[in-house]
């Protein structure tokens, strides 16, 4: 029997070393009767404490899989091949997760990059039951779960709505495993290939953000030609603000754009009759006079998109 571990993946190998016996017997790999290293034995050719070897040991037997026999060591339980056979389905879900390996080393992922997406599924099985999870993935923390709780307000309890930023799934492993076991990742539709890049066979959504109502409001009570101050801190954004802005305000004045410093803001802002700022970017007004009228420059979710792409996902056969 092979009892090779992976130290790349993230199971322990106390659950990794029952997994290999507990496979060996249902695939028939292991007989009913065969000899098992002793945990001495094991412990020592896998680089691992003995407790490890021990713990494995005494979960397969609560199983009924494996037996001690006095004065002559551990053994494959005589019952333990019928006992797992007897189960109608077995072969059918073996199958599966024979089928589910090649779909995954197809579309390119590592052995650990699998493990880490069904670990993260059962995970999130464990604490939400059956329910759909949907992941937000944004820029800035406090925005993202804006968006999310948004989303969470519009689809009702039928699944739960978690918010992550793009620099979480590039410096954090385990929060990029979690979130790409979910049935759903959602994002701006302008980082839908980068977000899919960082999360290797997770379905990934991209959606249109529209400017919020009161942002909308607050733009149309400019007065016209008013000058106007845009900062954001994403530069490709300040287009999409100066169209918003060109849209919904009446007229407006001169219009300034900067991604700059809290210098060039302050600098452009004493020239300045409004600032509208991008959502993310409050640290800015520190920067400007108290007295300068400020319009945060909000987005939502676009409510036809979360029910034609977030929506149909709920509607799937589970």
């Amino acid at each position: 029997m092979d009892f090779t571990i992976d130290r790349s993946l993230p199971i322990s190998i106390r659950q990794q070393l029952k997994g290999l016996i507990e496979y060996a017997i249902a695939c028939g790999d292991a007989a009913p009767g065969e000899p098992l290293p002793s945990v001495r034995d094991l412990a020592s050719a896998l680089g691992v404490a003995p407790m490890t070897v021990s713990q494995a040991y005494g979960d397969l037997k609560g199983l009924g899989l494996i037996e001690a026999r006095a004065g002559s060591g551990t053994f494959i339980a005589e019952s333990s091949g019928e006992s797992l056979r007897a189960q109608e389905d077995f072969a059918a879900l073996h199958g599966q997760i024979e089928a589910l390996i090649d779909q995954g080393l197809s579309l390119g992922l590592r052995a650990s990059d699998l493990a880490s997406l069904i670990h993260g599924r059962l995970a999130s099985r464990a604490r939400l039951g059956r329910r759909k999870s949907i992941a937000v993935v944004g820029l800035f923390q406090s925005t993202t779960t804006r968006y999310a709780r948004l989303i969470a307000e519009q689809i009702g309890p039928a699944a739960t709505v978690a918010p992550a930023t793009i620099n979480l799934i590039q410096r954090d492993s385990a929060s990029r495993s979690r979130i790409a076991s979910s049935d759903l990742v959602v994002t701006f539709v302008n980082r839908r290939r980068e977000v899919a890049s960082l999360l290797p066979g997770a379905r990934v959504a991209g959606i249109r953000f529209v400017p919020a109502e009161e942002t909308r409001r607050a733009l149309a009570a400019i007065a016209p030609g008013a000058r106007l101050l845009l900062v954001a801190r994403v530069p490709e954004f300040l287009p999409i603000m100066k169209a918003g802005v060109t849209r919904f305000a009446d007229s407006p004045g001169l219009l300034k754009l900067t991604a700059g410093s809290a210098a060039d803001v302050a600098s452009l802002a004493a020239e300045a009759d409004a600032l509208i700022y991008a959502s993310g970017t409050d640290d800015v007004l520190a920067s400007v006079p108290q007295t300068l009228p400020t319009i945060e420059y909000r987005h939502i979710p676009d409510p036809l998109d979360v029910q034609r792409r977030v929506g149909s996902l709920l509607d799937d056969e589970d």
